[in-house]
């Protein structure tokens, strides 16, 4: 959306359509209808595929990354393949895959077959994208990472396969639309204490830690509501399901509710009805949830893990705890309580950070830019 504002025309390629219980978002069918669909291998793909395949760097990969890689290159090569026709039939020249798994690998190839020019982003770590790392950033025109010590690992492990251009910029947060209206109103420590987490049901989200935390802050006597946003990766029958038995472990049926995948307006009404955002992950990247909630203006705790500290400085805009310690937490969620003025000043810097660093348009003008040079 913001590449189009800028005035860049965008084709969207993915491979296949999201399962239905993880479309929530009320612009998901909008998405999906102008989304060309690549993923579907198709036969004649794969054999008209194999006379040019560049067998010299894939045998070299696959020596390094065992055969799963040539696995990977068998599934991937008949979508390179549409790709790059439907790239030459509408006429585009360069395509940015904000992925380095499978989708990273399909650019990889056309790229070999046919010239298409292609980039990537990082958004995490390198290990959680497969194999094939060498092979998927070697020819790239450029790439994007989203944070400084991610770029120090791509570094480190592709050396001198790593394109010539590497740029740090998140794609961040549309801030005009994550703000409010009415000023932020700090919690009472006598009345409801409204908490709001979102992310994936995962156990490295730490949404089990924050349960605790919850029973903690109940047995010291203070009334707080904690929702949950997200889903698991098995639409509800997986990880959900050791949180639901958590939740009734500690007794906590009247204090804490998982909300399932709610859309992006539900997301917003939430943070901005909360008196503190709280994620407790074990590792994370960034944090997109955490840009949304301090451009709302919500004061937000991070954990002090991943690339979370180069968004959140504690205790100026934000409070950052360790991950995996229920009680630390609680008291950090006592404390801005028990301090109003300090939650309102969290809240405003929190929204200036995301506003200064982390907006949308930034990320939006970095590809631009960075596609446009020769």
């Amino acid at each position: 959306m913001e590449l189009e504002r800028l005035g860049v025309n965008v084709q969207i390629f993915s491979t296949l359509l999201p399962p239905p219980n993880l479309i929530s978002h009320d612009w998901s069918q909008q998405a999906i209808a102008r989304t060309e669909y690549i993923g579907r291998p198709k036969l004649r793909d794969l054999i008209s595929c194999l006379p040019i395949l560049p067998y010299g760097e894939i045998t070299a990969c696959a020596r390094r990354d065992g055969k799963a890689f040539l696995k990977d290159v068998l599934i991937c090569a008949p979508a390179a393949k549409r790709l790059l026709r439907e790239c030459r039939a509408k006429g585009i020249a360069h395509v940015h895959v904000h992925s380095c798994g499978r989708a990273a690998l399909i650019a990889a190839l056309a790229y070999r077959m046919g010239g298409l020019s292609y980039s990537v982003t990082l958004h995490g770590p390198m290990s959680d994208y497969g194999n094939g790392q060498p092979f998927k950033w070697r020819s790239a025109k450029f790439a994007t990472i989203i944070t400084d010590k991610l770029l120090a690992e791509v570094r480190g492990e592709l050396c001198k396969d790593a394109p010539r251009r590497l740029i740090v910029q998140p794609m961040g947060v549309d801030v005009e639309e994550l703000s409010r209206s009415t000023a932020y109103q700090p919690a009472k420590p006598d009345g409801k204490i409204r908490l709001f987490s979102c992310g994936r049901l995962n156990v490295v989200k730490g949404h089990q830690d924050l349960m605790q935390v919850v029973r903690l802050l109940v047995d010291r006597g203070l009334n707080v509501e904690l929702e949950i946003a997200g889903e698991d990766d098995d639409g509800g029958h997986g990880y959900r399901k050791i949180l639901q038995a958590k939740l009734l472990e500690l007794k906590l049926e009247n204090h804490v509710r998982l909300l399932g995948a709610i859309d992006a307006k539900a997301v917003k009404e939430k943070i901005l009805q909360a008196h503190l955002f709280v994620l407790a992950s074990w590792s994370e990247p960034l944090g997109v949830a955490y840009m949304e909630a301090m451009a709302c203006g919500v004061p937000t705790i991070g954990t002090d893990a991943g690339g979370v500290p180069e968004l959140i400085e504690n205790g100026v805009n934000g409070v950052l705890v360790p991950p995996q310690n229920p009680l630390i937490l609680s008291d950090a969620i006592s404390s801005i309580i028990n301090n109003p003025d300090q939650a309102v000043r969290l809240g405003k810097a929190g929204r200036a950070r995301v506003v200064e660093g982390f907006r949308s348009t930034l990320g939006a003008e970095v590809l631009k830019r960075e596609i446009l040079k020769p």
